[in-house]
């Protein structure tokens, strides 16, 4: 039994894996982590091994805590991964990623993938048929391209993402939510599309805070999943666990 920690820059989220089964989630903010984790020993005691992933910091205390309970595995980019990482700067590389192209080499083998996670950035990760990790993107996401808008200009408000009903913005905010959202749309297909134009049969995996929000208007064939970069942790630790 396995327990998955996923620091981002706002929320933490704890998952539960029992034979690369995930049994239960937990989110929680920086502040409820501790609460959170008595929870999960209370409902799942049998939890023995655990990864952490942080890309938004994880305290000595939180750490220390995680260890009273369990066998801890903290990922970095030295980690044993089942693909072959070909990043020019492997060292720079976000465990986030890391995780997002394990789940893709263990799920999809032999397959061209790309891996689109639409968070606070929008990342893209290419794995060829080969296994072999070649990069890919990374691009503002929903909030921080509206958050960007307010930010350096004088009169433009803070919106709150919706989909716009028409391509022509008829006020400045509906403006804005078709520059935000259409933008990220036809960036996310025209991303699709070079790497078909270049590398053939592709498969697509949308994942990410605002996979579900964008899947019906990506035109492409693509796979939506929440749980893909824990399920990709999961892969790691069972392959880091010795």
């Amino acid at each position: 039994m396995n327990l998955i920690i996923d620091v981002g820059n706002t929320y933490l989220k704890l998952a539960v894996f029992v034979n690369n089964e995930l049994m239960e989630k937990f989110v929680c903010d920086k502040e409820g982590f501790i609460e959170s984790l008595s929870e999960v020993s209370d409902r799942f005691p049998k939890v023995e091994h655990c990864i952490v992933s942080s890309v938004g910091g994880f305290t000595d205390a939180q750490l220390s805590a995680l260890k009273k309970k369990h066998s801890v595995f903290v990922l970095t980019h030295q980690a044993k991964f089942p693909f072959k990482n070909e990043y020019a700067t492997p060292s720079t590389l976000g465990v986030d990623r890391i995780a997002l192209v394990s789940a893709a080499a263990v799920q999809f083998p032999d397959k061209n993938v790309l891996v689109i996670d639409a968070g606070s950035c929008i990342t893209y990760d290419f794995l060829t048929e080969a296994n072999s990790y070649l990069g890919g993107a990374i691009a503002p996401g929903i909030q921080m391209r509206y958050k960007a808008m307010h930010t350096f200009t004088a009169n433009l408000p803070l919106l709150e993402t919706k989909k716009p009903l028409n391509l022509i913005g008829d006020s400045t905010n509906n403006s804005m939510h078709v520059g935000v959202v259409q933008g990220v749309i036809n960036e996310v297909d025209g991303f699709i599309e070079k790497y078909i134009e270049n590398f053939g049969n592709l498969t697509v995996i949308l994942t990410g805070g605002d996979a579900h929000f964008l899947r019906d208007s990506i035109k492409n064939d693509i796979f939506a999943t929440s749980n893909f970069l824990l399920e990709g942790l999961n892969h790691i630790l069972e392959i880091n666990k010795d």
